[in-house]
């Protein structure tokens, strides 16, 4: 089977990473269609929180499979889904107990921009450069990482606002992180005076962790400044904990590391591990105002997927995964910086728990996309799968399964290391 045989029945809009058929995977490894087996570093994109085909999620996923498919959550109601909102309120932030369900990130996230706006009757969003929320219309209004994700589809949702994320790409040069969260302040601040009145802003949405925008982890104080501009003029925070969220970061969701509340946060990827699943969560004061068919979903809050969370959600409690997320991404962030030390093209190790990212640069302090693109190849060679990052397409992040072993982070690290050796000076 050759993915050249199957490309003219599928549409180029979906951007290929590798022609690799997958037939099968287990924990932090997949098998191709030729037998191959591949380091998975990638994860489906952070989903797979316990790595491929956890034994407890294939059970989960069965048993409810065995006695029903779906019905539509919007006609009845599934006990495992349910069960799931319930305990979902048992791990979210503050007041954040209201659920509504739905299939992904970008649908999420529309659904939390839609939320926003009926319950504060103002018609402004502010959002930041360097974001991503999703290629849907309206998560596509607020992501601010690549031009070309918006080329062709203007006009989008109006009334949107992109200020300044504390990154170093997004910063002026030599700016240090206090001068960072200042530059970033101010220019908000400037929006508010210059642009859109405060009283006409429905939300500010921001990822408290940059994903594809290269794993930028910003100030506590940023973010709380933040949350004092939300409180000080009634705008809701929506904190997109899609990527962020479950665990990746160590904690079970990055707003933590802030000591910040969001008013609504949107969660996804690893929540149903590895099936089709996001949520809106907000409080019920705010949730009341969103009345019956102001928004829905066919198949948002499916049990089979809910069957899969509540496993996942048991894996958190049994194995004390978040323990073994920050041991095993402080051994992880330790190897990279050994290499940063090795490599003088790797110009910056960041990142939480296991949400980390490494950049590389040319001498001269450029980015260096195409050196990034170079060791990529030649890790997939190697059969090690990885994952890009970064507005200026220079970063390689980090997706392994929560429950990584030491191992398997030495053989990645040690497949990194060769291929580096040959490409990059020391």
């Amino acid at each position: 089977m050759n993915f050249e045989d199957y490309q003219p029945y599928l549409s180029p809009a979906l951007a290929k990473a590798t022609d690799l058929i997958a037939v099968s995977g287990k924990g932090c490894y997949l098998t191709d269609s030729k037998g191959d087996r591949y380091l998975d570093f990638v994860q489906g994109i952070a989903v797979n929180a316990l790595g491929h085909c956890h034994p407890k999620i294939v059970e989960a996923i069965k048993a409810q499979a065995e006695k029903l498919i779906t019905a539509s959550f919007n006609v009845v109601n599934y006990p495992a889904t349910l069960e799931l909102a319930r305990r979902l309120a048992g791990v979210t932030p503050g007041e954040l107990d209201s659920v509504f369900f739905s299939n992904g990130g970008a649908e999420a996230v529309d659904g939390a921009l839609k939320l926003a706006k009926v319950y504060t009757r103002r018609p402004a969003i502010i959002a930041f450069q360097g974001s991503f929320h999703g290629r849907s219309f309206g998560a596509l209004s607020v992501t601010g990482s690549n031009a070309n994700y918006r080329k062709y589809y203007e006009p989008l949702v109006g009334s949107v606002y992109f200020t300044a994320y504390p990154s170093k790409d997004l910063c002026p040069k030599g700016f240090n992180e206090e001068q960072r969260t200042k530059f970033c302040l101010s220019e908000l601040d400037r929006l508010f005076e210059n642009l859109v009145a405060p009283d006409q802003v429905a939300a500010i949405i921001m990822e408290p962790v940059q994903g594809e925008g290269g794993y930028v982890v910003p100030s506590r104080a940023f973010v709380q400044e933040i949350r004092e501009r939300c409180d000080r003029y009634g705008i809701l925070l929506i904190l997109d904990e899609i990527q962020s969220g479950y665990g990746r970061t160590g904690k079970m969701f990055a707003s933590s590391y802030f000591d910040v509340v969001p008013d609504i946060m949107t969660i996804g990827k690893a929540i149903a591990g590895g099936l089709p699943m996001s949520a809106v969560i907000s409080t019920a004061a705010i949730m009341k105002e969103w009345h019956p068919g102001m928004h829905g979903t066919t198949f948002g809050g499916n049990p089979i997927c809910a069957a899969s969370a509540l496993a996942v959600l048991d894996e958190f409690k049994q194995s004390a995964l978040l323990k073994h997320v920050n041991e095993a991404g402080t051994y992880l962030k330790s190897q990279l910086v050994g290499l940063q030390k090795k490599y003088n093209c790797i110009s910056d190790v960041r990142g939480l728990g296991l949400m980390l990212a490494i950049e590389f640069s040319h001498p001269d302090g450029s980015p260096a996309g195409d050196l990034l693109e170079a060791v990529r190849t030649g890790c997939l060679k190697n059969k090690l799968l990885t994952l890009s990052c970064g507005v200026h397409h220079n970063g390689m992040r980090f997706a392994t399964p929560l429950n990584v072993t030491r191992d398997e982070i030495d053989q990645g690290i040690t497949i990194i290391d060769s291929v580096m050796n040959r490409l990059c000076v020391q």
